[in-house]
């Protein structure tokens, strides 16, 4: 019998991405240098440049958008068909835009889980506790700006106590590329992160009719609790249901915007830009809008097609909410840069009349009994904008947990 040799093998990386197109600013020259090793050049990185890098693009990202974002909000400014509510949540957001912009308040008090992908080159040398030292300036940026500390870490199963510095953060290093070290930081708040969902779908989904029925109910279910305007991602396969859901994160931040838009035999991840337009179009027609009622769920939508096993279909949603914070960042030979983001949102402010933003207001009496309130807010619908006078106590879920706690003793 005659055993037939395999044919050459031609890799295809399951994430072919385009030529990386992002507006960086150059942080330092410093902490990088090229040396020679084994008749090649490496680049060296010292742990400060990584240090630096990751304090850098925590600050920024707690503060300053991308403007792209803003130049959505503000378009929503001059849709005639945008609601009233539209308007006046994408006209408040630009107004936070520009005080977070000054880089004394973080744009959402919610200042996220830091998360930060690297992808090192071959020729990239550091003293090998890249994850330490990213840690370290993620560290650095949350002690020295106002910014919140979210992490929790457990004592025992029940016991938890904050760590004081939003540490530890999810870190994730790839070996890829040749003399570079490339870097997403994400920060990720956890109204956005908790509307991340994965459906463990059949086949026989895998038809237009039923994937859009299918994911109507699913994208309904992703309510307002993560402050839309939202970037919506929908990921359909994958080799593996944390595949799925990792590709879902990176969709939401726009970091997949280069993939092919056309699959192939090769089996290699694409964007279907007609079933964006599709799924978009969907959002606009649910009635929820930027928050109370309107055209814009959604700012935009990204739909992956993966690869997948012929038993399974994992379907994956996920957002990334008004705080839209994310950065790209790179180190190579000339130095170290991080993506520039906008300084200046006051240009993308119209020229309105704020009165005649949001249609009409309830005001609410607050220093009234409970009961005289509770029964003017059952007059009106969810949608309906209030304007509260009075004492109010605002407390986070670690407040509600402490609250049941000694209702229950």
């Amino acid at each position: 019998m005659t055993v037939q040799s395999p044919p050459p093998y031609v890799h295809m990386p399951l994430f072919p991405l385009a030529k990386d197109e992002t507006p960086y600013r150059k942080l330092t020259g410093e902490h990088v240098s090229v040396e020679r090793i084994g008749g090649r050049e490496v680049l060296t990185v010292a742990r400060e440049g990584l240090r630096l890098l990751a304090e850098a693009a925590m600050s920024d990202i707690n503060h300053l958008l991308r403007p792209g974002h803003l130049a959505q909000l503000a378009k929503i400014l001059d849709d005639p068909e945008a609601t009233d509510n539209d308007r006046f949540v994408a006209y408040d957001l630009l107004k936070n835009a520009n005080i977070a912009a000054g880089g004394v308040l973080p744009m959402c008090q919610d200042t996220g889980t830091a998360i930060v992908m690297g992808k090192k080159g071959r020729l990239v040398w550091t003293e090998g506790d890249d994850e330490s030292a990213l840690a370290e300036g993620i560290r650095d940026a949350y002690l020295r700006k106002n910014l919140r500390y979210s992490q929790l870490s457990p004592i025992s199963m029940f016991e938890e106590k904050n760590t004081r510095n939003n540490l530890p953060a999810q870190i994730d290093i790839y070996a890829e590329g040749e003399d570079a070290y490339k870097f997403l930081f994400v920060a990720k708040g956890g109204g956005s992160a908790n509307k991340t969902f994965l459906y463990q779908a059949t086949p026989s989904v895998l038809t237009e009719d039923r994937l859009i029925a299918f994911l109507k109910e699913k994208i309904l279910t992703l309510g307002t609790a993560a402050c839309p305007p939202y970037h919506l991602a929908v990921v359909i396969g994958g080799t593996s249901a944390e595949l799925n859901l990792k590709t879902v994160k990176l969709a939401s931040v726009r970091y997949l915007d280069g993939l092919p838009t056309q699959g192939s035999e090769a089996g290699h991840a694409f964007r279907d830009l007609e079933m964006e337009a599709k799924i978009h179009k969907l959002t606009q027609s649910l009635g929820v809008g930027a928050q109370f009622g309107g055209k814009y769920f959604c700012h935009d939508v990204r739909v992956i097609r993966l690869p997948r096993h012929g038993a399974s279909l994992p379907i994956g949603l996920g957002v990334s909410c008004s705080a839209d914070r994310q950065a790209m960042g790179k180190i190579t030979r000339d130095g170290i840069y991080l993506e520039e983001l906008e300084h200046n949102p006051a240009r993308f402010m119209p020229d309105i009349d704020e009165s005649r933003l949001g249609g009409d207001v309830v005001r609410v009496d607050l220093n009234r009994p409970m009961a005289d309130i509770l029964a003017e807010l059952s007059r009106h619908p969810i949608k309906t904008r209030l304007s509260l006078t009075g004492p109010l106590i605002v407390a986070r879920d670690a407040a509600h947990a402490k609250i049941r706690e000694r209702l229950d003793r």
